[in-house]
């Protein structure tokens, strides 16, 4: 029923990027970690498995974040979820930057997680709560493109602080730790300058004109998709249609017993499979241990970062195209194309490994199917996932069943996290990396079986999708 010109697109952007900044602070706070592992393992001398803590902790406050986030959001709104999300990523930097001992820093770095986990499933919700049908993916995307954002001003803050640390002084002890003797502390707590900005403008935001009919603020809702659509018979129409999905569920009172009905249990279930074995693929190992990597191929530590700054770059870039076509293109052709792709660059790069490491134009070589790795997962399955997560559940219980499948995607970032060092000294690199190309494999397979296309349909549309399915 709607159509352009009757969608007041600017106010649409508008509060999609407001609600995207958590997404930039997602990306920050997961990336800045790869720049600070060899200076931190050093300091506080740690082994392997107590590295792989330090950069696991902060993956078990997001599992922490994630378990509440659902609830919360669903009880007190997503707007007031996300400002208490920056609280936490304020306080976390603050916290990592001052911290006086190793297990301060972990504190703060589980802190910092629970904003993680709060705003991964709070933002792409919201975004999708208040997006047209027509653009949803697009716009749900933008919060994918500031995590991007996020990792790639991690990596050159990292590069940055790194060199400048080898010449600063002060006469301010702290300042001299935090940007010369210890510049991991201030790559750490950078993050609070667009932590407070982010904290900032979510007070402009309106609520979820969803999350309000569901708590009967029908007026509250009108005025805010009066925002959304110029048309006054497309603002009853979705007024109308989110409030019919509500009465078919009326008659259940509990959130769990909505969410595990046969149909709505399908579309959990297949959540929380991509969402985990999405993990499994290969990114997350490659943006917390990418200079770690680079490193083990003979690069020094600089050079490596500068690499990771490469990739972060591709990282965006290729973020920004994933966005311009998947409404027209739709999720599920850009997950056939780039997850084959993966498998390929995960190949090459597991008989790089193997063979390749002693030959001329090695690291280049190297490099090249890093970048090629990194421009099909952005463009497929980081481009898709919180785009599929957003809108596959039912409203009433929307916060929460996304929730549950966010909090598979972060267990299996926490094993990846903290497996990595100890599957790169076992397995070898090459093995790993042989590894992440078969789990591609079922992942394909449960979007192209089991996976509906979304694009081009309303979240009420969806909804009766699952409804069918169980029918």
């Amino acid at each position: 029923m709607e159509t352009n010109k009757s969608i007041n697109m600017g106010y649409v952007t508008a509060v999609s990027v407001i609600a995207a900044l958590g997404g930039l602070l997602f990306g920050y706070d997961t990336a800045v970690i790869s720049g600070t592992v060899s200076q931190v393992s050093h300091q506080f001398g740690l082994n392997t498995m107590q590295s792989g803590w330090y950069v696991g902790c902060a993956l078990i406050g997001s599992i922490i974040g994630v378990i509440f986030s659902g609830k919360l959001s669903d009880t007190i709104g997503r707007k007031h979820t996300m400002i208490i999300s920056a609280v936490l990523f304020i306080a976390s930097a603050v916290g990592c930057a001052l911290s006086g001992s190793l297990n301060e820093l972990v504190i703060w770095r589980m802190v910092g997680g629970a904003g993680i986990g709060i705003v991964s499933v709070v933002c792409p919700l919201y975004i999708s709560e208040v997006s047209p049908a027509a653009h949803r993916g697009r716009l749900v995307a933008t919060y994918q493109l500031a995590v991007t954002i996020g990792f790639l001003a991690a990596y050159l803050m990292n590069f940055y602080l790194l060199n400048q640390s080898h010449g600063y002084s002060s006469a301010n002890p702290t300042m001299q730790r935090i940007f010369g003797t210890e510049v991991w502390r201030g790559m750490l707590g950078f993050g609070a300058l667009p932590a407070i900005l982010y904290f900032l403008v979510s007070f402009f935001l309106s609520e979820s004109p969803r999350w309000l009919l569901v708590k009967s603020r029908d007026k509250a809702a009108q005025q805010v998709f009066s925002k959304i659509y110029r048309n006054q018979k497309d603002v009853s129409f979705q007024i109308n249609e989110t409030k019919q999905m509500l009465q078919a569920q009326a008659g259940q009172k509990t959130s769990w017993k909505i969410m595990f009905q046969p149909g709505f249990r399908k579309a959990v279930f297949i959540g929380c499979a991509i969402a985990m074995l999405g993990q499994f693929m290969g990114v997350n190992a490659v943006l917390y241990y990418g200079p770690s990597i680079f490193e083990t191929s003979g690069l020094s530590s600089g050079d490596s970062l500068f690499y990771q700054s490469l990739i972060g770059t591709v990282n965006m870039v290729t973020t920004i195209l994933a966005m311009l076509i998947i409404d027209k293109v739709g999720r599920k052709k850009l997950v056939y194309v780039g997850v084959s792709g993966m498998i390929a660059s995960l190949v090459l790069i597991g008989v790089y490994f193997l063979f390749g490491s002693q030959l001329e134009w090695s690291n280049i070589f190297l490099l090249a199917c890093f970048l090629a790795y990194i421009f099909f997962t952005a463009g497929s399955i980081s481009a898709v996932i919180f785009v599929f997560l957003s809108e596959m559940y039912p409203t009433k219980v929307r916060g929460l069943a996304m929730s549950v499948a966010t909090l598979s995607l972060w267990i299996g970032t926490y094993l990846i996290g903290q497996l990595t060092p100890w599957m790169l000294e076992t397995l070898t690199p090459s093995g790993t990396f042989f590894l992440f190309a078969g789990m591609c494999i079922p992942y394909m397979l449960i979007v192209w079986k089991l996976m509906p296309e979304t694009a081009g349909k309303s979240l009420e549309e969806i909804e009766r999708f699952w409804q069918k399915k169980n029918a």
